[in-house]
């Protein structure tokens, strides 16, 4: 399937495009911001864009007031129509945030109740108990999500919100011509309604892809043939940075063999999750690792790794940012891309990654490790490929049994030599493609 092979490039369009954080009702067109942006992504070697919320919002785009209209804070429909055409005709297909779980204090049906009360046609679309009262001394109690009440919890047992929210991602491919969404906090969201919407976007378009957003536990919850085809893979992105941080190489095998070997209590074998380095929620990479030198090194095993990999914007050229100041930290406006050294750097391994079999399709095994030095294989039909991470400040020599005489370096195009053991510079990858 075309998503199991794709680069995909995550983008948080409020951050991104500078608009404020309280939605202040004035018309800006900032999303047209993302067509100067097209020349990057196709040099970087994206297939795909994964858009934040672009709906109408409270603030930060979480809190939908208006799932059928882009944010004024953005632009209209219409710009966002010229930007997903443009997208298209250079061959990049588009994700949204499909956040359906809850809903802002402005979304039209919520502030029905609060006018209406007992009497609005929407009051059954929400947990609420009109003997309580709120934060917000409303009169009433509702259900926000894990707490937050600025974040209104929708009521998916009710077969007309759900008719809503699947007429409204009905209405993305008709206007927009979308090509998959990512569920926003899916492992909360109603099972049944999950189903429902695997159905009907079966039906909308052909090979349409859902992914759902899962901190833990079991995968296979949610990323079923009959719910999302695949889920975000949290378990690796947190060992990634800490096998690094902590030079223990074993913290990351431990979660690829678990997920991806071949026992048969492995968990997903032959699964296509999504892998990344950082998002709009957590600490940039750049932020998050204690050695620099590390930074390639991290963008290199996520892509070498099961899955397909997910980019945030910036972080390819080493934007830092902390959770611990805020999201806005996280999702701050660019001017206009950049392009430096670690840029070519991830370019390279995201060309490596969706033109080879084996690193899209292929099996997992590890082949060599050390506290400080990870060789596993990937291999698919008759092509094999051997990632190889070297976190070390010191050159490493691995000995071991290649099965073939030569590779090459997919990252760099050298040639490699097997012979007399295989020579890694400090802090250096390498996915070398055996020649038999």
């Amino acid at each position: 399937m075309w998503a199991e092979e794709m680069a995909m490039y995550q983008i948080y369009p409020l951050g991104m495009c500078g608009a404020p954080f309280a939605n202040d009702g004035v018309l800006e067109h900032r999303i047209l911001k993302v067509l100067d942006w097209i020349p990057h992504l196709k040099k970087l070697g994206i297939t795909s864009v994964y858009f934040g919320p672009v709906f109408e919002s409270d603030t930060h785009g979480y809190n939908t007031r208006d799932y059928r209209k882009i944010d004024c804070r953005l632009g209209t429909n219409e710009d966002f129509k010229k930007v997903c055409g443009a997208l298209h005709e250079n061959g990049i297909r588009i994700f949204l945030d499909g956040v359906f779980n809850h809903v802002g204090r402005g979304f039209f049906g919520f502030q029905d109740v609060l006018k209406n009360r007992e009497n609005s046609p929407y009051k059954d679309w929400f947990y609420l108990n009109f003997g309580g009262n709120d934060a917000w001394n409303d009169g009433l109690w509702y259900e926000g999500w894990e707490g937050n009440y600025d974040l209104v919890k929708l009521n998916l047992d009710n077969p007309a919100v759900c008719d809503y929210l699947v007429d409204s991602v009905k209405e993305w491919v008709k206007e927009f011509d979308i090509d998959g969404l990512r569920l926003d906090v899916a492992y909360m969201v109603n099972r049944n309604f999950l189903k429902r919407l695997r159905w009907e976007t079966d039906q909308m378009k052909p090979a349409f892809y859902l992914i759902g957003e899962i901190l833990g536990g079991d995968y296979r919850q949610i990323m079923n043939p009959e719910m999302c085809h695949s889920v975000t893979n949290y378990e690796c992105y947190k060992g990634i940075y800490s096998s690094f941080n902590s030079m223990n190489m074993f913290e990351i095998n431990s979660s690829l063999e678990r997920q991806f070997g071949t026992d048969p209590w492995d968990l997903y074998p032959g699964m296509h999750l999504m892998s990344f380095v950082d998002n709009h929620d957590v600490t940039r990479i750049a932020s998050n690792l204690t050695n620099k030198k590390h930074l390639p090194l991290a963008f290199a095993l996520m892509c070498g790794m099961p899955g397909y990999p997910c980019v945030y914007y910036g972080s390819e050229w080493g934007i830092e940012g902390r959770k611990q100041d805020g999201d806005p930290a996280l999702r701050p406006a660019v001017a206009k891309p950049e392009w430096n050294e670690l840029t070519d750097y991830v370019a390279a391994c995201l060309k490596a990654k969706t033109g080879s079999e084996a690193l899209c399709y292929g099996g997992f095994r590890k082949v060599l490790l050390t506290n400080r030095q990870y060789i596993f294989e990937r291999k698919s039909g008759h092509e094999r490929v051997l990632v190889a991470i070297n976190a070390d400040e010191n050159e490493y020599v691995a000995h071991f049994d290649a099965g073939c005489g030569q590779a090459v370096d997919l990252i760099t195009g050298k040639l490699h030599d097997f012979g007399g053991g295989s020579h890694l510079a400090p802090c250096s990858a390498a996915f070398w493609k055996c020649e038999r």
